[in-house]
């Protein structure tokens, strides 16, 4: 009984991304919208500052951890 539940389980969490691509089309652009066609959101954003705050966060959370770990393995 453990066994199928556990196959229904996963069964089921495998099935649900396949399930959550099932979406109609968007609806037609409003008159003003300048387009003939559907536009995605966004713009003209700069991504390059944040993404490079996150690789200094994590490069100091590496050798944060490093650091540590280095000085546990010393103490012991």
């Amino acid at each position: 009984m453990k066994t199928l539940v556990k196959f229904i389980f996963v069964g089921s969490i495998m099935l649900v991304p396949f399930m959550s691509f099932a979406q109609g089309t968007p609806p037609p652009p409003p008159g003003g919208h300048g387009q003939s066609n559907n536009q995605g959101p966004g713009g003209s954003a700069d991504i390059g500052g944040g993404l490079l705050t996150l690789t200094l966060l994590g490069a100091g959370y590496g050798i944060k951890k490093y650091n540590k770990s280095r000085k546990t393995n010393i103490n012991q």
